[in-house]
């Protein structure tokens, strides 16, 4: 007789739940260690065996013992909640611990002389990044994230796939930033012909495109 599929691991569960619901990598990874953590902080037990009151005294750890930034401590609630209304389909009600405080300080934000100077010393790659996060004002995991085919130089556009919200966005590509980043994708090419040549040169695809699109992952628009 065949043998019966173990059930995955709570984490792993989390994982797919925050994945069908299309939290970002980020999102995933940080609610994931936030539900690890909570676990561990009371002594392995299931979260089915814990609840509302472990919750408030795990947030409670991390402002009193942890003095954790305020934003942080926002995280890990909304990591639990969700891990307990989406995961494991539990009411918790209404969380009542020791908040962590605020910062009272302004943050300390570059002129715009000052942040070409920072430019202006980069060179290579990190310049070109670093420019097109200035310039453009995408995020850096949106960054690290484009592809050659959502580029348009001739009208100086950028095309940002699955932002915030898995949505996308068209953004402007400053004009001083156009020539670097042609030479850049110049460079790029000769290596992944060199790839190719190789035997290398393939990416990933997004939603199992791969699948459709067999070749895509070796074609130099989705570099």
């Amino acid at each position: 007789m065949p043998q019966e599929k173990r059930p995955k691991k709570l984490l792993d569960q989390m994982r797919d739940v925050l994945h069908t619901q299309h939290y970002s990598i980020r999102t995933e990874a940080a609610y994931v260690d936030w539900a690890k953590r909570f676990i561990l902080f009371h002594q392995k037990r299931h979260p089915t065996e814990m609840g509302r009151v472990e919750i408030e005294a795990f947030l409670t750890h991390l402002a009193v013992d942890r003095h954790v930034a305020a934003s942080t401590q926002n995280q890990a609630l909304s990591a639990l909640l969700f891990l307990y209304k989406a995961v494991l389909r539990q009411e918790v009600g209404s969380v009542d611990a020791v908040r962590a405080r605020k910062p009272t300080r302004l943050p300390t934000v570059l002129t715009k002389t000052e942040a070409l100077r920072v430019l202006n010393a980069m060179v290579g790659v990190p310049q070109v990044m670093a420019k097109l996060l200035y310039g453009s004002g995408v995020r850096g995991l949106e960054c690290v994230r484009v592809r050659v085919k959502d580029v348009d130089c001739a009208q100086h556009m950028l095309l940002v796939r699955d932002g915030t919200g898995e949505k996308d966005r068209i953004t402007m590509l400053p004009e001083n930033l156009v020539a670097p980043l042609q030479e850049h994708l110049v460079r790029v090419k000769q290596l992944h012909t060199k790839d190719l040549a190789d035997g290398y040169g393939a990416v990933y695809l997004p939603y199992a495109l791969e699948r459709t699109y067999p070749n895509a992952n070796r074609e130099w628009g989705w570099q």
